[in-house]
């Protein structure tokens, strides 16, 4: 069965169009664009207009990229931004009206339960239990288990709301990443007292903070998602990334070969974030995967 997920975010929205044959995923396209959909809502609690305008314009692009492609079935998840949106009716009326169907808007368990199966269907199960950690724009999810979910919890931190919330220069002052921290570990601390943070065998890291922390720390000349996808990334690695992208301004920031220009501006409050969980968690690696959300949503559209 050919299928297409897509998965709405709070920075971004990706595709993944795959064929699925008995549970083994084949990748046919997949493609991504920053749109920045939770512009604001951390302070407003609405879509900006112009962040509304900006996605639907890339749901629009991958409408075209689907029916090319000959897809049978559609699953399309918006998350946190989406579930914090008191306006998100225009958002889910212009998706419906591009793509015929009707899109989600998933709890913050379901994203994480999502994230795990996408995350793990690359790696040794030897290596589990695993704690997989999905860093977004608006909520980072933790996920504890081994061949299936445990214990999961979302929390509302993540690149996009931190580096709106706390940032305000760029880059950022002392008193504002001590803020940001406090934000961070309070949050680390809730995820803490549902998930066993501390008794992963592995940590997992995927989505964009991560795995441009995985590019970084392997000091790759441009962004290469094979080099990146299952590299293991040291926690004293990660510690100097988050520090470097915190010293650097926009402009040095957007000169790095693998910075996607649509993470800029949220790359240092993200890879703080990771760089936070490696030493709440106690955890002296992570591996970085590309296989996250999308993957596990194409495999759920093809066992519905």
């Amino acid at each position: 069965m050919r299928v297409a997920a897509i998965d709405c975010g709070t920075n971004s929205i990706r595709l993944l169009i795959a064929d699925v044959v008995e549970n083994n995923l084949h990748e046919v396209i997949r493609d991504m664009e920053i749109v920045r959909l939770g512009q604001g809502v951390d302070q407003t609690g609405q879509f900006h207009p112009d962040a509304i305008a900006r996605t639907l314009s890339a749901v629009t692009k991958f409408a075209e990229e689907i029916a090319k492609h000959g897809v049978q079935k559609i699953r399309f998840c918006a998350t946190s931004a989406t579930r914090d949106a008191t306006n998100r009716q225009l958002f889910i009326d212009g998706v419906r009206e591009r793509l015929g169907i009707e899109p989600e808007v998933i709890s913050g368990e379901e994203e994480a339960t999502l994230s795990f199966i996408g995350a793990i269907q690359d790696l040794d199960p030897a290596l589990a239990p695993f704690l997989v950690v999905d860093i977004g724009g608006g909520s980072t999810e933790f996920v504890f288990g081994s061949n299936t979910v445990e214990a999961a919890r979302s929390i509302n931190i993540g690149c996009v709301r931190m580096a709106e919330r706390h940032f305000a220069n760029d880059p950022p002052t002392g008193p504002q990443i001590e803020s940001a921290l406090v934000d961070i570990q309070e949050a680390i601390a809730q995820a803490s007292a549902l998930v066993p943070i501390t008794q992963g065998k592995t940590l997992v890291a995927v989505a964009g903070t991560a795995t441009t922390v995985a590019a970084a720390a392997l000091n790759l000349a441009k962004y290469d998602r094979f080099a990146i996808h299952l590299s293991t990334i040291g926690a004293s690695q990660v510690a100097d990334v988050s520090a470097m992208f915190l010293s650097k301004n926009r402009e040095e920031r957007l000169a790095l070969g693998y910075m996607h220009p649509g993470r800029v501006d949220v790359i240092a409050a993200g890879a703080l974030i990771l760089s936070e969980i490696m030493k709440a968690t106690g955890a002296q690696e992570f591996i970085a995967s590309e296989s996250d959300i999308l993957d596990g949503m194409a495999r759920s559209i093809a066992q519905s």
